[in-house]
């Protein structure tokens, strides 16, 4: 039987499982928080004094604060990119609605959540410009992403695995940000995606465990493959109005450094939590080459370590479009 073969065959033992990871991971639409919860209330007579106290707090934020605010927001808006890449993966099937494309389209539902509260903030911070942030989102949806991992699942759960991970520490890091700043209201927004991107990581890195318990050479090989190949963000096409794609996202992630919100150590740090959540060390019964490929992704943090302590991140902010300095 070829790789792809047996890819959808476990993909299809899984899906049986579908109902219980959606009971276990999200959260019924009725009962989960929602974007209005955290903001000003349109509908109440107090909204415009609720908006200028939130533009009056939003002064006191620093401008690499906004640029990592920005592209957090522009990456979560970009989310037609990452659902309509998941539904192509092995094993999903929208057209016949398997189980697999009810879980897809419930987690868009719940990620959907994430940049329409943070678009309205900025909207109504007054700090940033508003039409540069929609047109950079505009061309990140039109540019897609290639994440390196074709249509292969064991992959695609390696990615979002970790992606996930990764987006609850940039929220959660703007969040703690948010909160010295004397910003609470953002702060709890914040909290809140963070929390949603934790119950993500969970999920995902389960399909990943149950994967290794019974393909395990396979998934080993998957996940070798992405470490070795690095993760790139879903934001790695980000360009400004009238820019090609360039350096626009390293100049964004260097401030996101500069800030400590999302760091190269980080990188490190959730490969090694990947590695141990998974039990790498204890996993059995691996082919030849699997056992290489465990023995590679054990000694990488370490390499990984020494090579991101060496980084020098460029001390002088890139001005973007999105955020004029003589605004702030």
């Amino acid at each position: 039987m070829s790789i792809k073969n047996i890819r959808l065959e476990v993909m299809q033992f899984l899906e049986k499982n579908v109902d219980s990871f959606v009971d276990q991971y999200l959260i019924p639409v009725e009962k989960i928080w929602q974007p209005t919860d955290f903001l000003p209330n349109s509908q109440s007579d107090t909204f415009f004094d609720e908006v200028k106290e939130l533009r009056e707090i939003a002064k006191e934020l620093p401008y690499d604060f906004w640029v990592t605010l920005v592209g957090d927001t522009i990456t979560e808006e970009a989310l037609p990119t990452y659902e309509s890449w998941l539904m192509d993966v092995e094993g999903i099937d929208n057209v016949e609605r398997n189980g697999w494309s009810k879980w897809i389209r419930q987690w868009t539902g719940e990620e959907n959540r994430h940049g329409d509260m943070l678009n309205k903030y900025l909207y109504l911070s007054g700090r940033v410009n508003m039409r540069e942030v929609e047109m950079t989102t505009q061309h990140l949806i039109n540019d897609g992403f290639d994440i390196g991992t074709g249509r292969d699942p064991y992959k695609n759960f390696v990615y979002t695995s970790f992606q996930e991970l990764a987006t609850y520490v940039s929220h959660n890091r703007v969040a703690q940000m948010a909160k010295k700043y004397g910003d609470n209201k953002l702060s709890k927004m914040c909290k809140m995606i963070a929390g949603d991107e934790m119950r993500h990581h969970h999920a995902y890195s389960e399909f990943v465990n149950r994967i290794f318990q019974v393909d395990p050479s396979e998934m080993m090989l998957a996940f070798q493959y992405m470490m070795k190949a690095k993760i790139v963000m879903p934001a790695h096409f980000l360009r400004e109005s009238g820019e090609k794609i360039s350096t626009a996202f390293e100049q964004f992630s260097d401030s996101a450094q500069r800030i400590g919100v999302y760091t190269a150590a980080d990188y490190v740090d959730i490969m090694q939590k990947l590695i141990d959540k998974w039990e790498i060390d204890k996993i059995t019964g691996l082919t030849d080459e699997a056992e290489k490929a465990r023995d590679y992704l054990m000694k990488l943090p370490g390499r990984m370590a020494k090579i991101s302590e060496r980084l020098v991140i460029p001390q002088e902010s890139h001005i973007f479009k999105w955020v004029e300095p003589a605004r702030l």
